[in-house]
């Protein structure tokens, strides 16, 4: 399971990862105690994020959905921290004329009085310019450090995952190593988003699933030590559209190895992309085991914003041993109504219960050259599901 390098969101992200709340969420976790710290009031604090500054007031917008307006006073204590704070050790003091819409803050509320009158006794804020620079880097991250594919074996003793990735020049198996130090999460059942994946360990990890990493490759190209994964079940389908509904946001798929029709939803958390003709042959040339060389090169989409010289992996996209997520992950995306009846597709969507709705994360079209070139391992790992949420990995990916 490669990611398709999609933006987010690795990385990975929409990881946008939607990192925005994921930052402050770690932070908030450290920073509450201490933020609550000789507070009498047993009011809970504020997390979410200013949608507007009027006089002394901010109108907070909480990640509960409830907008709320608060006053800030000459006593109210300002900080400011960068994102990816664990605590207020980096935190400075800040003037109100500081805070701008859609940054992220934390307000604990001092209240008195029955009923109670309530004012900010503390805003603790994140930029925003300052996450979205932090999600440009992160999703950079993923896609130049970043690999993927479909676990094949489980060591938990060794702590080691075998994986099948494709790359331009054919099928490899990688050996990831995870270590103490290594974060580990799992997309939550039926989710699509990179920034819903929970925390998890390599016990949850079984062959089949699919596998997205950010770490440092070996020389062989066959281990990989991990600093992140993000792993999940989903489905793979390929096969010919025969029915779509704009309406309902619906694809109708025939699939080729079932013999059945797979209804499959389109989210707008759903990535579409249509693969070019010519791109396309060469992939399957390769497939099949022909050349891989300098074409690739010179017929592939240049680099997405934020991916860093060289594309990913650090240019082994170019050229003869790249993956094919990362030539994959710059192609533009495709509305639905570009996909008509009779198209080729190839999907990973959610690995849905019985009886659930099938929900799309990564749709390709144009892939009639690659089935007809692929063995049904190489097919399941052409397509992942990794939408990085404009940020695994998003993410994630990354």
């Amino acid at each position: 399971m490669q990611s398709l390098g999609f933006e987010t969101r690795g990385v990975f992200a929409r990881r946008a990862y939607r990192v925005a709340a994921g930052l402050f969420l770690v932070f908030l976790g450290a920073v509450c105690a201490a933020a609550q710290t000789g507070s009498q009031a047993k009011t809970p604090p504020i997390l979410g994020t200013i949608k507007a500054i009027s006089g002394e007031s901010l109108t907070v917008a909480s990640d509960a959905g409830a907008e709320t307006k608060v006053t800030v006073t000459s006593a109210t204590k300002l900080l400011r921290v960068p994102p990816g704070s664990k605590d207020l050790s980096q935190a400075e003091a800040i003037s109100f004329s500081e805070f701008r819409p859609g940054d992220r803050i934390l307000v604990r509320l001092r209240c008195a009085g029955d009923p109670p009158v309530c004012e900010a006794g503390s805003v603790i804020a994140m930029k925003k310019s300052d996450i979205a620079e932090k999600q440009a880097h992160e999703r950079e991250e993923w896609q130049k450090h970043g690999i993927g594919g479909l676990v094949k074996n489980v060591d938990a003793a060794q702590g080691t995952v075998t994986i099948g990735t494709m790359t331009a020049a054919g099928k490899k198996d990688v050996a990831v190593g995870i270590g103490n130090s290594t974060v580990v999460r799992r997309y939550a059942p039926g989710s699509v988003k990179f920034d819903d994946a929970k925390v998890s360990s390599i016990a949850e990890v079984s062959p089949g699933d699919q596998l997205r990493a950010r770490g440092v490759r070996g020389a062989d190209g066959a281990s990989f030590s991990a600093d992140e994964i993000v792993t999940g079940a989903f489905q793979n389908i390929a096969g010919t559209i025969s029915a779509v509904d704009a309406g309902a946001g619906t694809l109708t798929v025939s699939d080729l190895a079932t013999k059945k029709n797979e209804v499959v939803k389109i989210s707008p958390d759903s990535q579409l992309r249509k693969l070019p003709a010519q791109m396309a042959q060469i992939i399957a040339t390769r497939l099949k085991g022909g050349a891989a060389g300098a074409p690739a090169a010179a017929n592939a989409p240049a680099p997405a914003s934020g991916s860093g010289q060289g594309g990913a992996s650090g240019g082994q996209g170019r050229g003869g041993g790249g993956d094919l997520q990362q030539l994959l992950g710059r192609l533009p995306v495709a509305p639905l109504s570009d996909f008509q009846k009779g198209d080729v597709v190839m999907i990973v969507a959610t690995g849905a219960a019985k009886g659930a709705q099938v929900t799309a994360i990564t749709v390709l079209g144009g892939v009639e050259p690659l089935l007809q070139a692929a063995t049904q391992e190489q097919a399941s790992s052409i397509l992942t599901p990794w939408s990085l949420s404009n940020g695994g990995g998003d993410a994630a990916a990354q």
